[in-house]
């Protein structure tokens, strides 16, 4: 059964005004089941709608992109079946972000690594039911590092304080997911701004993705709150940015995101096409296709 008020992604987005540079990729999305071949944890802090690899390649086209980055999400938990299953579908144009337990064995990471995964994800984020022991994440690290894959971590402001020397140790790039979940209302002078700048700015292991204004606004579609913070973080890493549709958009509540709409907003956030080009294709094949 699907989670109560859970929304399912938009059944028919707009078409971008907006053309993306060839070899656009989108890096950071998900597939989720279908169910009856591939189920979800039962430790699950949500079940999802059905977003299966088929609609996800569909989407990609219509948008514009020809690469992708599939992250393993919390609600398939450690079994990486769905996402492996799409990377093996989807051919070399298409990497991905495991979440694995700390018993897992390098024979494993070394199959995903075959099947095109890069990185691992780390989740800090306490309503997600995240609780994983720093000691179990370090022995992750520890395997993963033999094959240069890098480390993933999704947390919100108020998680920093307490992961802050534990991410500086991290000998890996580590990519923080949806703009460090910063309270964009309060836009790049606020605190929460000032500690993930310190964190970010002061080590070229540190990437951010410029992702999730869906989220994070107030204000609702398009978004447009957002961009003051999302200019600010392009600006501070110009070459540590990614960024990604968050497709299918899990565990939306308050509203389905228009996909063509978050496509567009590429345009306002890095007008310039040197800078969009290095968003979207130089900065996704550093990380992972080099």
């Amino acid at each position: 059964m699907v989670t109560p008020g859970y929304l399912a992604f938009h059944p028919n987005p707009k078409k971008p005004d907006i053309k993306l540079p060839e070899g656009a990729c989108d890096s950071h999305c998900h597939v989720f089941g279908p169910a009856d071949r591939f189920p979800y944890s039962p430790t699950s802090s949500y079940i999802p709608v059905d977003a299966p690899k088929e609609m996800l390649f569909q989407r990609h086209q219509f948008l514009g992109f020809s690469r992708s980055v599939i992250v393993q999400a919390s609600c398939h938990g450690s079994d990486n079946s769905a996402m492996l299953d799409a990377l093996q579908s989807a051919g070399e144009n298409y990497r991905g972000i495991a979440i694995v337990r700390p018993a897992v064995s390098m024979r494993e990471i070394e199959e995903m690594h075959e099947a095109g995964v890069r990185g691992v994800r780390f989740n800090f984020v306490k309503r997600l039911k995240a609780a994983q022991p720093i000691e179990d994440r370090r022995t992750i690290i520890e395997k993963v590092a033999a094959l240069g894959w890098h480390i993933v971590v999704y947390f919100e402001p108020e998680d920093l304080p307490g992961i802050e020397d534990f991410l500086r140790e991290i000998p890996l790039p580590v990519v923080i997911d949806h703009m460090g979940r910063l309270p964009v209302e309060k836009g790049p002078d606020s605190e929460e701004f000032a500690r993930l700048a310190n964190l970010i700015g002061t080590d070229d292991k540190f990437w951010i993705k410029v992702s999730c204004p869906e989220r994070l606004s107030k204000a609702g579609p398009p978004y447009a709150d957002v961009d003051d913070t999302a200019r600010a973080l392009i600006t501070l890493k110009p070459d540590r940015v990614l960024w990604g549709t968050d497709w299918p958009h899990p565990n939306m509540k308050s509203h389905v995101p228009d996909d063509g709409l978050l496509v567009e907003r590429l345009g306002i956030i890095a007008p310039d096409p040197v800078d969009l080009k290095r968003l979207l294709v130089d900065n996704p094949t550093a990380l992972y296709w080099n």
